[in-house]
C-alpha cells in the first residue's frame, strides 16, 4: 500500500507539473505568448463573425437560432477583454497555462451548445472544436492537450450525441480523438524542441561565463556581479572586492611545468571557494590572478575575509612556496566598476611590492 500511494503521489505531481508549467522565463518568450494571445483573439473574432454569417445566410429557417447569434455576439464582445489582463506577468507563472485552459474550455462549451442548438451532429459548427484544439496544441503541454481533447470529446458526446447515438456522430468522435493524439504529439515535439533550445542557450551562457581551467566564474561574469553589487550598495548592502595575485607561481611553471601550474591554479580556486560563503563569488580573472566579491556583515568584515583568503592560498601552496598578495576595496554607492577594480588592483600591488603574502586595504 505505501508503494501504491507513492506511485499515485508521483503521478499526481507529474500531472500537476505537466499541466501547469510556466510558459516563459525571459522577455522574448513572454512576447511570443502575448502574440499568441493576440492571434487567438483575432481567430476567435473571425470564427464568431463567420458563425453569425452562417446563421444569417443559411437557407434553413430552423437553424437561424437566436441562441447561436447570442453566443457569437458574446465572443465578439468578451474575448478582446483578454488583452486587458496583465499578460506579461501571467506568462511567467501558472496563470499563463490556466488562461489557455479556461479559454479552451469556454470555447468548447460555446461550440458544443451552439452545435446542439443548430441540429446536433448534422451541424457544421462542430468543426470549430478542431480549430480550438489546434490553437491550444501550440500553447498547452502534451498533458494539457490530452486533457482539453478529452473534455471536448466527452462534452460533445454528452451534449450533442445523447440520448440518441448516430453513426455520423461516432465518426466525428473518432476523428476528434485521433486529432487529439496528433495535437498531443505535435505539442510534445514543440516543447521538447523548446527545452533543448533552452538547455543549449543556458549551456552556452555557462561556458561564456566560466573559466575553463578552474570551473569558476571568469572575468566577464565577475564584473557583471560587481556591477550588481554597486547597485545594491545604494540600498545599504555593503560588499567588498578582493584581488588575489599569487606570489611565486612562475617558479612552479618553470620548475615543474605547466601541468603542475594548472593543478596549482585549480587547487587555489578550490581553496578560495572554501574560504568564503556560498553567497560569495570567487572568480579567476586570468593568469594567476583571482578575485572575490563578498557581502560584509558584522561577523564577516573585509579584513576577516582578506586574511582568510591569504591563509587559504598559503596553506594550499605551502609545498611549492606559493602565497598570495591580497588587495581589498570596499564597494561604495555610485562606484564606477573600473575605478573600483583599479582601487583593489592598487592595493594588491602594494601587498606585492611589500614582499607578498599579506593584505592591503584601500577605501575601507
Amino acid at each position: 500500500m505505501p508503494s501504491r500511494r507513492g506511485r499515485l503521489s508521483r503521478l499526481s505531481a507529474a500531472l500537476r507539473a505537466g499541466l501547469s508549467r510556466p510558459l516563459a522565463e525571459d522577455g522574448d518568450r513572454v512576447a511570443y505568448w502575448i502574440r499568441h494571445v493576440r492571434i487567438g483573439v483575432l481567430l476567435s473574432e473571425v470564427a464568431a463573425l463567420t458563425v453569425v454569417g452562417y446563421v444569417l445566410l443559411t437557407d434553413d429557417p430552423g437553424r437561424q437560432s437566436p441562441l447561436i447569434l447570442g453566443l457569437a455576439g458574446l465572443v465578439v464582445l468578451a474575448v478582446p477583454g483578454l488583452l486587458l489582463l496583465p499578460l506579461p506577468a501571467m506568462m511567467r507563472d501558472s496563470r499563463g497555462p490556466m488562461l489557455f485552459y479556461a479559454w479552451a474550455l469556454g470555447a468548447t462549451a460555446l461550440v458544443v451548445i451552439g452545435t446542439r442548438a443548430d441540429g446536433g451532429p448534422s451541424s457544421p459548427l462542430d468543426a470549430l472544436l478542431f480549430l480550438t484544439l489546434a490553437y491550444m496544441a501550440v500553447a498547452c503541454p502534451p498533458y494539457g492537450v490530452v486533457a482539453v481533447g478529452s473534455v471536448m470529446t466527452l462534452g460533445y458526446f454528452v451534449v450533442v450525441e445523447l440520448p440518441g447515438i448516430t453513426p455520423s456522430g461516432l465518426f466525428f468522435l473518432a476523428i476528434l480523438v485521433a486529432f487529439t493524439v496528433v495535437c498531443a504529439l505535435a505539442s510534445s515535439s514543440s516543447w521538447a524542441a523548446h527545452d533543448r533550445q533552452v538547455l543549449l542557450v543556458r549551456t552556452q551562457e555557462t561556458l561564456a561565463s566560466t573559466d575553463p581551467l578552474t570551473g569558476i566564474p571568469n572575468r566577464s561574469a565577475f564584473l557583471r556581479r560587481v556591477s550588481g553589487a554597486v547597485s545594491d550598495a545604494a540600498w545599504g548592502h555593503p560588499s567588498v572586492v578582493c584581488l588575489v595575485d599569487l606570489d611565486g607561481f612562475k617558479a612552479v611553471n618553470d620548475a615543474r611545468g605547466h601541468a603542475a601550474g594548472d593543478a596549482m591554479l585549480k587547487a587555489v580556486g578550490v581553496a578560495l571557494g572554501g574560504a568564503v560563503r556560498e553567497t560569495d563569488t570567487v572568480a579567476r580573472l586570468g593568469g594567476d590572478e583571482f578575485a572575490v566579491l563578498a557581502d560584509i556583515t558584522v561577523g564577516f568584515s573585509s579584513e576577516v575575509l582578506a586574511e582568510r583568503l591569504r591563509a587559504a592560498v598559503a596553506e594550499v601552496g605551502r609545498a611549492h612556496g606559493v602565497t598570495a598578495s591580497v588587495g581589498v576595496a570596499e564597494v561604495e554607492p555610485g562606484d564606477d566598476v573600473e575605478d573600483l577594480m583599479h582601487r583593489a588592483d592598487a592595493a594588491m600591488y602594494r601587498s606585492k611590492t611589500a614582499g607578498g603574502d599579506q593584505v592591503t586595504a584601500l577605501g575601507c
